[in-house]
């Protein structure tokens, strides 16, 4: 289901238009940590497969390496799981 991300890397779901989405990967970029990204307007299954790992249909999804998640983390939330 995370096949897009390598197994220490954090992987995210969401799109360009989403304005949470921006401001959670420029978070990630600020704090240089390394994460691989599924653009749901480019990949045909992301949306399910966002869906499938959160249960809910908001982005972004943060999926970090031990399998837990985030869904639409605040700064703060996804700062303190850095």
């Amino acid at each position: 289901m995370t096949s897009d991300a390598a197994p220490d890397r954090i992987l995210m779901f969401g799109a360009e238009w989403c304005g949470d989405c921006r401001r959670s990967k420029a978070l990630l970029d600020k704090h240089g940590v390394a994460y691989d990204y599924v653009d749901l307007e480019k990949v045909e299954d992301g949306a399910d497969r966002a869906f499938a790992i959160s249960g809910r249909t908001q982005i972004p999804v943060v999926v970090f390496p031990d399998g837990s998640h985030l869904v639409e983390p605040t700064d703060q939330a996804l700062a303190e799981r850095l």
